[in-house]
């Protein structure tokens, strides 16, 4: 086929990778009407239908998956090549896409990317908050953040924050009303405000231990939320007691805005952990960003453990 052809090969993969037009019209810079026009090109080039459209969706076809399949391999490969040759430059430069939770985005990779980017004009960062669990290769990110036992073994991992403890609250108000708890069975009595796992669907288990004994506690409340910060609203606000970071709650706790309660049953679990593919060449940029992350200075290959 002739060189020409490269552009619509492109707009192929983006619009088979998105199932969208209006997803990978975005993502090229390119109009929709402009999209479906090298499409149908590239179509009428090949002389083989490679989507099927309905007005609610877009996929491949069987001639479309095996295109896919060979050839978008090849292009990011080309494009892993160029940014290489392009760290020969004197500056750090490119975009690095990190998906983390909103905790962690707010305590730690904000924080210090407030610090690193004015240093740095050429790196771009775009951060997704996610709270479910996904797969950063199939949806191309080139890091993502985890408590470190959440991590897959796969991946490389760096520590950027230390050991976390959470903390079971309530706001004065509502413990004046509800006597506290004084073991984790206590719990059904209370208004308790769940956090709903997007990856599961269900409820976090309150994960509880003391010593030896280790529980896992199915609580019940009039609330729910999908983010912790609408969680630690709605716990100063005297809705039911929360089960939070101890790093988010505690400036609350010392203004006595919250008090803490089933204080020695509250785990540690290990500090968050900046991963990514451990074939994965990194770029400057990415390099400048680990440094700049890193706590305390140690990498570690899950794979080797």
């Amino acid at each position: 086929m002739a060189r020409e052809s490269y552009s619509d090969l492109l707009a192929f993969i983006a619009v088979a990778r998105e199932r969208s037009f209006t997803r990978a019209a975005a993502q090229l810079g390119v109009s929709q009407s402009a999209l479906s026009h090298l499409i149908r090109a590239l179509e009428s080039k090949m002389g083989v239908r490679l989507l099927t459209r309905t007005t609610r969706s877009v996929s491949p076809t069987e001639a479309g998956e095996r295109l896919m399949r060979n050839i978008a391999p090849c292009f990011e490969e080309i494009a892993a090549e160029l940014m290489a040759v392009g760290e020969l430059r004197d500056e750090p430069a490119g975009t690095i896409r990190i998906t983390a939770t909103e905790n962690a985005a707010e305590t730690v990779l904000w924080p210090r990317l407030a610090k690193l980017l004015p240093k740095y004009p050429q790196i771009k960062v775009e951060m997704v908050v996610e709270s479910r669990f996904i797969d950063i290769v199939t949806e191309r990110y080139d890091m993502g953040v985890r408590l470190g036992d959440e991590v897959a073994r796969d991946m490389t991992a760096v520590r950027i924050s230390p050991d976390m403890r959470v903390a079971i609250v309530g706001s004065p108000a509502y413990l004046a009303k509800h006597s506290a708890p004084k073991a984790p069975q206590e719990l059904v009595n209370h208004e308790c405000i769940n956090l709903r796992s997007m990856s599961h669907g269900d409820f976090y288990a309150w994960e509880l231990k003391k010593g030896k004994q280790q529980i896992n506690v199915r609580v019940e409340g009039q609330l729910a939320f999908n983010r912790t910060r609408q969680i630690l609203h709605a716990t100063l606000a005297g809705f039911g007691l929360g089960y939070l970071p101890l790093e988010m709650v505690q400036s609350y706790i010392v203004k006595r805005q919250l008090e803490q309660v089933l204080e020695d049953w509250c785990p540690v679990f290990q500090g968050y952990h900046l991963y990514y593919p451990s074939q994965r060449q990194l770029s400057r940029a990415m390099t400048v960003l680990i440094d700049a992350l890193r706590y305390p200075a140690k990498v570690t290959n899950r794979n080797s453990k």
